[in-house]
């Protein structure tokens, strides 16, 4: 008997943690600085999924369209001030944004099993506004850290 339930036990341990599900909020402050995603980066398997919490009103998620996602993924936009997760079937790099606040820095990136496929792409993705395009350039340059750190 006490076999089958340490049996059990591994089984349903080892399922959890296999499930690398990521939750990123939506604030309207953090550190000192204002409008948001904690945290801006993340790293997930294909198969994940990422939840968006809304932490504070007034808040969205936006896929940029064209060059800020991999190809053939379809246009993601959650509603204002509601939590939205989204499962990650394909691989790459997915460039996002609050739409209300794009041009105050509200960007991120999801970059999915290691895929840097379409970094060229996210690279010409016109960001808008200073605090944007300031932290899109240090987003990539992790990205690209991480990158030859792995070699």
């Amino acid at each position: 008997m006490r076999l089958i339930i340490c049996a059990l036990i591994l089984v349903f341990s080892a399922t959890t943690a296999m499930s690398a599900d990521t939750t990123v909020e939506m604030l309207n402050k953090s550190e000192g600085k204002k409008n948001v995603f904690t945290p801006s980066l993340v790293y997930v398997d294909v198969g994940d999924t990422v939840t968006w919490k809304s932490s504070s009103k007034g808040h969205n998620v936006e896929f940029i369209k064209k060059r800020g996602i991999p190809e053939g993924v379809k246009a993601f936009k959650s509603k204002l001030s509601k939590d939205t997760e989204y499962k990650f079937t394909v691989p790459g790099i997915y460039a996002y944004w609050c739409t209300p606040h794009k041009s105050m820095g509200m960007i991120g990136f999801v970059v999915v099993g290691n895929n840097l496929d379409n970094l060229a792409d996210i690279k010409k993705v016109k960001f808008v506004g200073k605090k944007s395009k300031t932290l899109a350039k240090e987003l990539i340059a992790r990205i690209e850290g991480a990158k030859k750190s792995s070699y």
